[in-house]
């Protein structure tokens, strides 16, 4: 799995995205892609402890790690949590959390509707399908904190961006995004 590894940091987004920093971790293929679909869906929620370990060991990840403040999942709606029994970005973003002593929110991000799953959907569609679907709370708690949102697989970005978008509603210092990119 090592030798499949690879990490990357892009700064300074253009004005389409709403966080400003993107962790790339692996590329989407061979055994990193096969770990990552049977985590998500095929009910293999212990899988992330082999993403952990991985993330963890890399030096220049866990340094990059040490600058935020606040980690906070990607929240799924409570229908899809009941089906699937578990959040596959929480499971990743407590553990990270724990291990690197950095503060791990999952109180200020709620998913407020089910929605058609964007793996289904083509760019346009997922762009569509995803908005107005988050709310923030407690906004207070991430008010100047430079905040890691967790995502998993990152296909177009729509989930991401509509995240950030909603968590720019408590002035955040800056947001960062990890991420298992498709493409």
């Amino acid at each position: 799995m090592e030798k499949q590894a690879k990490f990357e940091i892009e700064r300074n987004l253009n004005s389409k995205f709403y966080f400003q920093e993107h962790l790339y971790i692996f590329p989407y293929q061979g055994t990193i892609r096969n770990i990552l679909i049977n985590y998500k869906f095929n009910s293999k929620s212990y899988l992330y402890k082999t993403i952990i370990n991985f993330l963890l060991k890399n030096k220049k990840f866990f340094q990059i790690l040490k600058s935020y403040d606040t980690i906070i999942p990607v929240p799924i709606s409570k229908q899809r949590r009941q089906k699937r029994g578990y959040n596959q970005s929480e499971l990743i973003a407590r553990e990270i959390a724990k291990r690197a002593k950095i503060n791990y929110n999952n109180q200020c991000l709620f998913k407020t509707k089910n929605i058609i799953e964007q793996s289904k959907l083509n760019k346009e569609e997922r762009q569509k399908n995803i908005q107005g679907v988050y709310q923030i709370r407690n906004p207070k708690k991430i008010t100047s904190k430079k905040i890691l949102l967790i995502d998993d697989i990152y296909t177009t970005g729509s989930t991401a961006n509509e995240c950030s978008k909603i968590l720019e509603q408590a002035n955040p210092k800056k947001i960062g995004l990890l991420k298992f990119p498709k493409d």
